[in-house]
């Protein structure tokens, strides 16, 4: 019983899945109208997803598009430990100023009230609406580590001023921004042209 409800309902949760995803996708770059999912692969240069295997040290993202069809950002799903367990999120890279533009939260089991409040707290959202991710001249590894600080003590665009009494999940968003942009922006910024 318990497989053949799995396997009868295996499609639909597929399906919502890839729903949910779309609509974090254009959460997190408002010009979007369309989508492409592509990876950025790990011997650099990227492709578009086919039917196909990922390949292994790939990392996954959407390319959004707007409405004349031109690259409006880059949307990936990043993921790290916070207080309760992991929290996943996507964001939104803009080429054009090299930074985060905007974050939505994909999974996450944190305190309610407190670690929660990466959803609904304005000043710490308004981190992301230009969070610096630019790379070194050698387009190898990000100019600056994407990292929380104690709130109220950010001096610089990479870093992200952490909620007071969630600081665990704060640096659960900043470490995830950070590892997913180390691991994909210096395989993708030379391949801009190529999304």
């Amino acid at each position: 019983i318990i497989v053949g409800a799995y396997q009868s309902t295996f499609d639909a949760v597929a399906a919502n899945k890839r729903i949910a995803t779309e609509r974090a996708v254009f959460k997190v770059i408002p010009a979007a109208k369309s989508i492409a999912e592509f990876v950025a692969l790990p011997t650099g240069g990227v492709e578009k997803v086919g039917a196909g295997d990922t390949p292994a040290g790939a990392v996954k993202f959407f390319a959004a598009y707007d409405g004349s069809g031109q690259l409006a950002g880059i949307a990936a799903e990043g993921g790290a430990k916070g207080y309760a367990d992991t929290v996943r999120i996507m964001f939104g890279y803009s080429p054009t100023c090299q930074c985060i533009v905007g974050i939505g939260v994909v999974a996450m089991r944190e305190t309610p009230g407190i670690g929660d409040k990466i959803i609904t707290d304005k000043e710490f959202l308004a981190n992301f609406n230009a969070l610096d991710v630019k790379l070194k001249g050698d387009l190898s590894v990000l100019a600056n580590e994407v990292r929380a600080v104690k709130h109220g003590t950010k001096t610089s665009p990479w870093q992200i001023d952490a909620i007071a009494g969630a600081t665990i999940t704060s640096r659960a968003v900043g470490k995830a921004i950070n590892d997913t942009a180390q691991a994909l922006l210096p395989r993708v910024a030379p391949n801009l042209d190529k999304l």
